[in-house]
């Protein structure tokens, strides 16, 4: 999650793991609370044995552990900025995903995991903690083998919430080094539209969260 805005990757990366040292141990447990959308993400991810499945901003790996029961068969992949978060996906997944240490603005995918393109490809709650965050979903994009479904899950406008609540769910979010992305549905639109990719979109209740699914062609 990423409201302090750092400009260099080494920066956030540092930024992250000072935050997730301790927070790792308890993550999933609170998270489950208000990172809403997830579950439904996964459940639509329509993945087929084999196909190889990228989390981008993995964390503790809880949600490539529920796509592993959810699919079976698919080949998982996971990479975060977070060194400390990595010890808990690690844990999780042991041998049935290939992990690695990179950045979601400009990993190479051949040399950080050993592929050139992944048939689903999942951002969850993880470009409100991105500076770059439209880098991060273009790159991301830019990863989609033929066929290939970008799925995008976070935090939305907030706007149906009471005003005293959504100013303070705001506020407490910015503890976490949180900021919403009201602009992320406009950013999912020209992204598709420059690389060719169509786009389906949908919104939770109160505007909490948005989802957004960026699909290639054959």
């Amino acid at each position: 999650m990423a409201g302090v805005e750092v400009d260099s990757g080494a920066g956030h990366a540092a930024l992250m793991d000072r935050v997730y040292s301790g927070q790792r141990h308890i993550y999933d447990v609170t998270r489950k609370y208000y990172l809403f959308g997830r579950d439904t993400l996964i459940e639509g991810l329509n993945a087929r044995s084999n196909m190889r499945v990228l989390e981008i901003a993995c964390g503790t790996g809880r949600n490539l552990a529920k796509v592993r029961k959810a699919w079976p068969g698919v080949r998982l992949y996971g990479l975060d900025i977070s060194e400390e978060m990595l010890k808990n996906a690690r844990k999780a997944l042991g041998e049935d995903a290939v992990l690695g240490a990179g950045d979601a603005c400009s990993f190479d995918s051949q040399d950080l995991l050993g592929e050139d393109g992944f048939e689903r490809i999942v951002l969850s709650y993880s470009l409100s903690m991105i500076p770059d965050w439209e880098g991060a979903l273009d790159h991301a994009a830019a990863q989609l083998a033929p066929g290939g479904e970008l799925h995008v899950v976070d935090f939305g406008d907030l706007s149906g919430l009471p005003g005293p609540l959504e100013r303070g769910l705001h506020a407490w979010l910015a503890k976490f080094h949180v900021q919403t992305r009201s602009a992320l549905p406009d950013a999912a639109k020209r992204i598709a539209a420059l690389r060719g990719l169509s786009l389906r979109s949908s919104r939770g209740k109160l505007g909490y969260f948005q989802l957004h699914v960026l699909s290639a062609p054959r």
